[in-house]
């Protein structure tokens, strides 16, 4: 609860500073995140990869995205499983600290919308929190809720294939964390139309 008094003197690593101050105006910019997880534990588990797209006034930018890979070896190693999928992607591959620092710098102070993004928001600050950095400070959106208060169901639960249906977005086969980001940002638009958000 007084976590933040521990924190008052604390000297945090350059590229939060450099975060932390881009939080004095409000971003128009919406970053559309997908995260692939070992699993939803965040004291356990780890982030594998991370792809994002940005959406500004109403258009998906497609030249305006980030994916990475992490390297997780010793995650792998620990839990007998395969890195053949590391050295199989094309994606930028980096060590975790070098990682998250690059997403940091990349999302600055965006909006930042995802599919039960509260399960990738624990992970995130959960690694910020081995670099000596505070929690992420992102406003979040879920489209998962989204929907739910389009329809007024908030006790039941839409995965990303669900609503991908529902809005008869087609579902690519074998999608990358990038292709993910990119069906958010597609069910972002045509929920936030049709419930009026601004």
């Amino acid at each position: 609860m007084l976590d933040w008094i521990k924190n008052i003197s604390k000297e945090y690593p350059d590229f939060w500073k450099l975060y932390l101050n881009k939080f004095e105006t409000k971003s128009k910019r919406f970053i559309c995140i997908n995260f692939d997880k070992s699993g939803l534990n965040p004291k356990k588990d780890v982030i594998l990869s991370i792809g994002c797209v940005g959406i500004h006034d109403e258009i998906i930018r497609v030249g305006d995205n980030f994916e990475v890979m992490l390297f997780q070896y010793k995650f792998l190693h620990d839990n007998g499983m395969s890195n053949s999928f590391l050295i199989e992607s094309k994606f930028t591959k980096l060590a975790e600290p070098q990682a998250i620092q690059s997403f940091i710098d990349f999302i600055g102070s965006s909006i930042l919308v995802g599919h039960r993004i509260y399960q990738d928001i624990e992970l995130l600050n959960e690694a910020l929190e081995k670099l000596g950095c505070g929690k992420i400070k992102n406003e979040a959106i879920d489209i998962e809720i989204m929907y739910q208060k389009l329809q007024d169901t908030p006790n039941k639960n839409y995965s990303l294939k669900d609503l991908l249906s529902i809005f008869k977005l087609q579902e690519k086969e074998n999608s990358t964390v990038s292709d993910n980001a990119l069906q958010v940002a597609l069910l972002f638009l045509k929920l936030k139309s049709k419930l009026g958000f601004k």
